[in-house]
């Protein structure tokens, strides 16, 4: 009796996502494995369509980690997130093919002058407004549709690539099935490795960092205690907008920039914000990769007719992690 109580209160929510998971990973493996191992089967498709999976997490990480940074940790709600990826991309391509400049100055230069973007939103219109939700939401809302419209007009509705830079133009041997893969795709995948690492360090080992975290948990007492909490807010968001602008900036090489993409990558870092868990740096990498393979997979695995349907999969992803934890894979409970 007391045995059929428990399992009465045992929420079916894990056990669902588990079966979700369980069957969409033996699905994709079935379909990658079926024909064998050799050159005709569909392994070579496989590790292909696998590396684009990570060099999409890769950029996908580094749009969502500024979020991360700036909403997870910060709890400042920045809508505009996804307007300074855009406005990234766009000024690196402007800068390559008007200015004629070489992509790594151009990344730099558009890089930096997202952060200083993101910080003149901060400091004039953000920090005014501190735990105020729906004002912060409502001003980077309007922020992200003025930035839009001036996007649209000065650099029309036609898609933009940025020329690849010279020494990452060509493809790199796998040594596998004779295959072959973009320099600068392995690019992206080894920066976001870096640059996750360097991040968790300045915020888990440094004294910066922990003055960030202990704002953000008592900004009254941080504030007692001498630690100007402005400032830090200010460099963490700056910080947080230059690698919204730098993935903008690896998302036009990779793919393309073009008007709406703004909107796209700012769910996408607010998929993986939610799935990794608020404020977890090595949440925003797992829900990264998980979100890029969901999309990657589902893209070439579904069952004929259901490809155009992967969008469902990927909020099906969200479902069955909430499911799981509700304060996502790594996020505390508060």
């Amino acid at each position: 009796m007391a045995t059929s109580r428990r399992l009465a209160r045992v929420a079916p929510g894990p056990a669902v996502g588990v079966a979700l998971l369980a069957i969409g990973v033996g699905w994709v493996l079935i379909q990658a494995f079926k024909d064998g191992l050799g050159n005709s089967g569909n392994v070579p498709q496989f590790l292909i369509i696998t590396l684009g999976a990570l060099s999409l997490a890769g950029l996908f990480f580094l749009a969502a980690i500024g979020l991360t940074l700036i909403f997870g940790l910060m709890r400042v709600v920045n809508m505009a997130h996804g307007s300074l990826y855009l406005v990234g991309g766009y000024l690196a391509w402007a800068l390559t093919m008007n200015a004629g400049l070489d992509w790594w100055l151009a990344a730099a230069v558009a890089t930096l002058f997202s952060g200083l973007l993101g910080l003149v939103m901060e400091q004039v219109f953000l920090r005014w407004n501190r735990g105020q939700d729906l004002r912060q939401t409502l001003i980077t809302i309007a922020i992200s549709v003025i930035l839009a419209d001036q996007m649209l007009s000065n650099f029309g509705g036609q898609p933009r690539i940025i020329p690849l830079p010279a020494a990452l133009a060509g493809r790199m041997s796998l040594g596998v099935y004779d295959l072959s893969y973009s320099s600068f795709r392995l690019f992206v995948i080894g920066v976001a490795v870096v640059i996750g690492v360097l991040l968790w360090l300045w915020i888990q080992r440094t004294r910066f960092g922990m003055v960030i975290r202990a704002g953000v948990d008592d900004r009254a007492m941080a504030s007692a205690l001498g630690v100007n909490v402005p400032v830090v807010f200010a460099i963490a968001f700056f910080v947080g907008s230059c690698l919204a602008g730098l993935s903008g900036v690896f998302g036009g090489t990779m793919l393309s920039l073009a008007p709406g993409q703004d909107a796209v990558f700012l769910i996408s870092s607010i998929v993986i914000v939610i799935v990794g868990g608020m404020g977890s740096l090595g949440g925003a990498a797992v829900g990264a990769v998980l979100l890029a393979f969901v999309e990657q997979y589902s893209g070439v695995y579904l069952p004929a007719g259901l490809p155009p349907y992967s969008m469902v999969v990927t909020f099906m992803l969200v479902a069955a992690v909430l499911a799981l934890r509700p304060t996502g894979l790594f996020g505390r409970a508060t």
